[in-house]
C-alpha cells in the first residue's frame, strides 16, 4: 500500500487499483488569511498535485471533520475526479456549497463500514483536541451550504471522526486529533497508525500517559507516522516547517513520542508532505 502525504492530516492510499484520499488541504492559507478571511481552492496548485502524484483513480474522499485544514479543498478535487465525499453533516454542507453533485456525497454514520473497492474504512466517533485560540468552536456545525470562499472561520469542526482501513491484510488507524475516549480502541488492532500529535509538547505527563495507552497501548501498531505536526499555514510551496512555535513545539512533540516508540519496541518514521510510504 502506497501513502502520500500532502500535510496536516491529509493522506493518499493507493493500492494500485483505486485511490481514496483521507480529508483533503492541499491550499494552506495564510494565518493571516485564517484569522481575517478566506482563501479558496487554488485550482493551479491543486491541479499540479494531483497530477504529479498521479491522482487518476480517486474513487472517495473520506473528510475527519470540517476545519478548513481538513476538508477545503475537498469539493474542488471531488468535482475534478468523480470521487465520492464521505462525511458528517457539516461535510455534505461544505460540499453542496460547491456544488458537488448530490450522488457524489456519502452522510456516513458512526461504527458503519464503508467498502470502496478492495478498501473496508469504519468511521469512529473521536474527539477533537483541545480548543485554542484559533480554534474554539468545537461542537458547532456547519447548518448550510458554505460555499468554498467562505470565511475560513466559518468552518466549523462539525464533529471529529477516525478512520480504520483494512485493505491488502492490513490494518490501519487513522487518528487526526490528538485525544481519545477511554475504551474507543478496545476492540481494534493495528499495524500502522497514523497519530495525530497537535497538542502533545504542551501536554502535562498524566495527559501524555493516557493519551499513548488509550491509542497505541490499545492498538499496538508495529510502525506509527505523526500526522498534523507541520506548519498548515505555511504553502506547500515552500520549505516545510513544524508548527508555529507559540502554538506547538514540534522537537517536543517528535521527542515524546519517539521515546514512547522507543520504549515499546514500535517503529517510528516522520513523512515529509509531498513524500510516499510504503506500508
Amino acid at each position: 500500500m502506497k501513502v502520500t502525504s500532502f500535510g496536516t492530516t491529509t493522506l493518499l492510499f493507493d493500492d494500485g487499483t483505486d485511490q481514496i484520499l483521507f480529508d483533503a488541504h492541499l491550499t494552506r492559507p495564510s494565518l493571516k488569511a485564517y484569522i481575517s478571511g478566506s482563501c479558496p481552492t487554488n485550482t493551479e496548485l491543486v491541479d499540479e498535485k494531483l497530477k504529479l502524484h498521479h491522482v487518476d483513480r480517486l474513487k472517495a474522499i473520506f473528510v475527519s471533520h470540517t476545519h478548513h485544514d481538513h476538508v477545503l479543498d475537498a469539493s474542488y478535487i471531488a468535482k475534478k475526479t468523480g470521487a465520492v465525499i464521505y462525511g458528517s453533516r457539516s461535510a455534505m454542507n461544505v460540499a453542496r456549497g460547491s456544488d458537488v453533485p448530490e450522488n457524489q456525497m456519502v452522510q456516513f454514520e458512526r461504527d458503519q463500514t464503508y467498502h470502496v473497492g478492495n478498501y473496508s474504512i469504519t468511521v469512529i466517533a473521536s474527539l477533537h483536541s483541545k480548543p485554542t485560540i484559533l480554534n474554539n468552536d468545537l461542537g458547532e456545525e456547519i447548518t448550510e451550504p458554505l460555499p468554498n470562499d467562505a470565511k475560513l472561520r466559518e468552518y466549523k469542526e462539525g464533529g471529529s471522526y477516525d478512520f480504520y482501513v483494512e485493505a491488502e491484510g492490513k490494518k490501519i488507524m487513522i487518528r487526526p486529533s490528538f485525544n481519545y475516549i477511554k475504551g474507543q480502541m478496545d476492540h481494534f488492532k493495528a499495524d500502522t497508525v497514523f497519530l495525530g500529535v497537535a497538542g502533545l509538547a504542551k501536554a502535562d505527563a498524566e495527559t501524555e500517559k493516557t493519551f499513548f495507552e488509550e491509542t497505541l497501548g490499545k492498538l499496538e501498531p508495529k510502525l506509527v507516522i505523526p500526522v498534523h505536526w507541520d506548519n498548515f499555514f505555511s504553502p506547500l510551496t515552500k520549505p516545510v516547517t513544524g508548527m508555529i512555535p507559540v502554538v506547538e513545539k514540534t522537537e517536543v512533540v517528535f521527542y515524546k513520542l519517539a521515546r514512547y516508540c522507543e520504549a515499546h519496541d514500535i517503529h517510528m518514521i516522520v513523512q515529509i508532505p509531498l513524500t510516499s510510504v510504503e506500508i
